[in-house]
């Protein structure tokens, strides 16, 4: 078992109308059991509708449409002793997870516990654009999301 986060301060924002979205301290839950025992800072988790999504997408990614999740990880210059500055954010749109989970038959929690761990771990310099890191990040979410009683998301779909 990976040693978890533990000068991480998770703060969730929920700016979204549906009546689906995972409590905050399941979410808060999921986004600490991701991060590695090193990581300091403060993580924002921001839930999301279709319209937000969508013009973060395209000014950030260049990509037309919602997606499931946005990793934004911050830019901070270094802190001083016990200072704990911003880590990154997360942006999920509860819309788009609610419909993969729908189209792909899991589980609500399993996918939005997915969606949550993946953009962490793509805050920890995880990446998936080519076949080997993908495979290596894939991994990681596999035990991380086994460590939280969830199956595995890749076997699902």
């Amino acid at each position: 078992m990976t040693p978890r986060a533990r000068a991480v301060i998770v703060t969730v924002q929920n700016a979204s109308e549906s009546t689906g979205v995972p409590a905050r301290k399941e979410l808060e839950r999921w986004a600490r059991r991701a991060l590695a025992a090193d990581v300091r800072g403060e993580l924002t988790v921001r839930v999301v509708g279709e319209g937000e999504s969508a013009e973060l997408n395209e000014r950030y990614r260049g990509k037309k449409g919602a997606t499931n999740v946005l990793s934004f990880r911050a830019e901070a210059p270094p802190a001083a002793d016990g200072e704990l500055l911003p880590f990154g954010d997360l942006v999920i749109c509860a819309d788009v997870v609610e419909r993969e989970a729908r189209e792909q038959g899991k589980a609500p929690a399993a996918h939005w516990a997915h969606m949550v761990v993946h953009g962490a771990l793509h805050l920890q310099g995880y990446d998936h654009e080519n076949v080997r890191e993908a495979s290596i990040m894939e991994a990681r979410e596999r035990e991380v999301l086994a460590e939280l009683g969830f199956p595995d998301p890749y076997s699902i779909i």
